[in-house]
């Protein structure tokens, strides 16, 4: 079984300050993008799954998004007494074409489409309401990429609401060569005290936004994530500059990565 895994774009970002828990409430417009991981699947008679990948400086050990839910999959599985070990085996192989840093959700889509793939290569037919809290598990991103292409992202990311994807069709990014690790963001993101609860309370006029052209839709769209990896890579800050001037229209920062997009 092959599926495709695709990069998203927070068109939208808002951030609160840091919870309790440790975590950030976020309350994002997220869009899937033309830019895509590959995965084969195959069924396999043992526990585990067993994962190869073309890029030989990533993982393909437990520390990797798409073992780690497999895992958790089979593990959901083994609470059924009809199931067994022979049934929660699979071999995957990846070809990572998202870059890794880079903001665009590579692991996390990866993780939420072997969610979907093993959901069917082991015949289990669970809807995507059971799958949800596993995907909240693996990471903040990996709900949305259960539902695609355009949602309304709240909490962690955990409460997804499917909304029409924006008027303009064509997205621009920009991958320089840095990797941006999220949890450094956040730090700094902390740091400069930045993160209002009043901007995650308040739902923007997104059935107004989707209609909006690519020029009226980045004058309205706000990033509370871009500040930081400036502070910590000002080279990114030169770029969107630089950026700007080629097509003459806002270039927004991805977010928590090192890319950039513009519409």
């Amino acid at each position: 079984m092959r599926v495709l895994a695709a990069a998203k774009i927070n068109l939208h970002l808002r951030v609160g300050p840091r919870r309790d828990d440790g975590f950030h409430s976020l309350s994002s417009w997220m869009a899937t993008v033309g830019l895509f991981d590959t995965l084969d699947f195959e069924r396999a008679r043992r526990d585990g799954c067993a994962l190869k990948c073309d890029r030989a400086d990533l993982a393909t050990d437990q520390t990797n998004l798409v073992v780690r839910s497999a895992a958790s999959l089979a593990d959901a599985m083994g609470r059924s007494p009809a199931r067994t070990a022979n049934d929660r085996g699979a071999e995957a192989t990846l070809h990572k074409r998202i870059p890794a840093g880079a903001g665009l959700g590579g692991g996390s889509a990866d993780a939420a489409r072997t969610l979907l793939a093993l959901n069917r290569l082991w015949e289990l037919d669970w809807p995507i309401n059971r799958l949800a809290p596993l995907a909240a598990g693996l990471g903040s991103d990996v709900p949305f990429f259960l539902h695609g292409p355009s949602a309304w992202c709240r909490g962690r990311g955990e409460e997804v609401a499917p909304i029409p994807a924006p008027a303009c069709r064509w997205a621009v990014l920009l991958l320089p060569a840095i990797h941006m690790p999220t949890p450094a963001v956040y730090r700094r993101f902390d740091d400069m005290r930045l993160g209002s609860q009043s901007a995650i309370d308040a739902m923007p006029p997104w059935p107004a936004w989707v209609k909006l052209q690519a020029r009226d839709l980045l004058a309205a769209v706000v990033i509370d994530l871009a500040a930081p990896p400036i502070a910590i890579e000002p080279g990114r800050g030169l770029l969107r500059t630089d950026a700007e001037q080629a097509p003459v229209r806002p270039v927004r920062m991805r977010g928590s990565g090192s890319s950039l997009f513009t519409l």
